[in-house]
């Protein structure tokens, strides 16, 4: 039985906090896994509901796992399946790109089309024209992709616009004994987590956080061990939930340079900021301006971080924009935000947003940053907040009642009413 979380408001968060690893990197590092017969050991995975899903994926696909604390050992020594589980990849759309992992391992797939979040349409078009374009031959029959390699994983692929998920497949599928030349690829921090994890395995990668990539596989991958990066999506919460409580916050574990976008928009709201190598310091203005922000690919502003910057800007007195590139359609939590009185309509495709006071209210979550963003007005709110779809935020953030407790945060879950004994 899930369980909804209680927040009372009104309470700035202050201390310090370690960012956990990226969730987004652990997820496609642990796919990458599949290439090699060969031990890999991921050291601080964050222990997810996301993180399980895709181990049971990889468990039927072949791997053996296990954990030692957020320690986890991965291991494949062949493939005993290739065929992915709806049921499974339909929880989350990270799984997709076992799809090129096959393809590079033994060079054959079945993958349904994924699942996950639902917040607008996602195709999957450059995920199968750069798999194409490598040398694979994909038809699809009732939902599934039957995919197999008719010759050496090798080419050129141009993508019609950067793309996470496709930039990572064509990755992976030439990893093992490929030559590819990959244009316009997404050039987020995760992406470049996976080409050095990829070059721990023996793979040579030229270009790494550019523009275009150069893959050279080998015939055979090693093993080895492998720290994640530091969670950007995760700090960056953290950062907006203390802005939006005017409060005070040291992250340690992190890497300001991924963050860029979101910090430029906090100090342009006022907020003082302190970084070094791996620490943000932010101390909130007790007046904070507005400002308008779009979401858009990395170095830009991150969609994952949009509800969390609308849920903020909902505080902050004055009238800010909020728009989103990368899913135009990812504004699903806005009806519940007005719950909790936020003043926030869409038009002409861009989000109006005019700050006030909040005041608690029940919600409920229908995705993680939603999730996010819906703690986040509550822990600024007026009064008492009960927050619904904790299960959805439990897919990206470890532990987040405790972290915030640690904050100085008064949150936790509803205990469940007892059954009245009978007589």
């Amino acid at each position: 039985m899930e369980r909804a979380l209680v927040v009372q408001g009104g309470i700035p968060l202050r201390g310090e906090l370690r960012v956990n690893p990226a969730k987004n990197s652990a997820l496609k590092i642990m796919v990458a896994s599949l290439l090699t017969p060969e031990p890999v050991t991921l050291n601080e995975v964050p222990r997810l509901r996301d993180v399980d899903v895709m181990l049971e994926l990889l468990s039927h696909l072949g791997t053996r796992y296990a954990w030692e604390g957020h320690t986890l050992h991965l291991h494949t020594p062949e493939i005993k399946n290739t065929e992915a589980p709806r049921e499974l990849v339909d929880k989350m759309r990270a799984s997709f790109i076992v799809l090129g992992a096959l393809l590079g391992r033994v060079g054959e797939a079945i993958v349904p089309m994924p699942g996950g979040c639902q917040f607008g349409p996602r195709p999957v078009d450059q995920h199968l024209k750069a798999l194409t374009r490598l040398g694979a031959e994909i038809k699809e029959e009732n939902g599934f992709f039957h995919a197999r390699q008719t010759r050496k994983p090798s080419g050129r692929v141009v993508f019609d616009m950067p793309t996470l998920g496709g930039t990572e497949q064509a990755l992976l599928a030439a990893a093992l004994g490929g030559e590819a030349t990959l244009v316009n690829v997404a050039q987020e921090p995760e992406i470049e987590d996976l080409c050095h994890f990829l070059q721990m395995l023996g793979v040579e990668i030229q270009g790494i956080g550019s523009s275009i990539l150069r893959v050279r596989g080998k015939d055979r991958l090693g093993g080895g061990s492998y720290g994640i990066i530091p969670d950007r999506i995760e700090a960056g919460t953290f950062l907006l939930m203390t802005a939006a409580t005017r409060g005070k916050i040291t992250l340690t574990h992190v890497n300001p340079q991924h963050m860029d976008a979101l910090l430029d928009k906090l100090a342009q709201s006022g907020h003082h900021l302190e970084t070094g190598p791996d620490w943000v310091r932010l101390e909130a203005t007790p007046h904070p301006l507005p400002f308008s922000v779009e979401a858009r690919e990395y170095p830009g502003f991150a969609t994952d971080l949009q509800p969390l910057i609308a849920a903020y800007l909902a505080t902050v007195p004055g009238t800010s924009t909020v728009a989103d590139r990368v899913y135009p359609d990812r504004f699903g939590y806005v009806g519940e935000l007005a719950r909790m009185g936020a003043d926030a309509s869409r038009k002409e495709g861009v989000l109006l947003v005019s700050g006030k006071t909040l005041m608690g209210a029940s919600v409920k979550a229908a995705d993680i940053r939603a999730g996010g963003a819906l703690i986040l007005a509550a822990l600024a709110a007026e009064g008492e907040s009960r927050i619904e779809g904790m299960q959805y935020v439990e897919r990206g953030y470890e532990k987040l009642p405790a972290r915030l407790q640690a904050l100085g945060a008064r949150v936790g879950f509803e205990q469940p009413a007892l059954a009245l004994a009978a007589d």
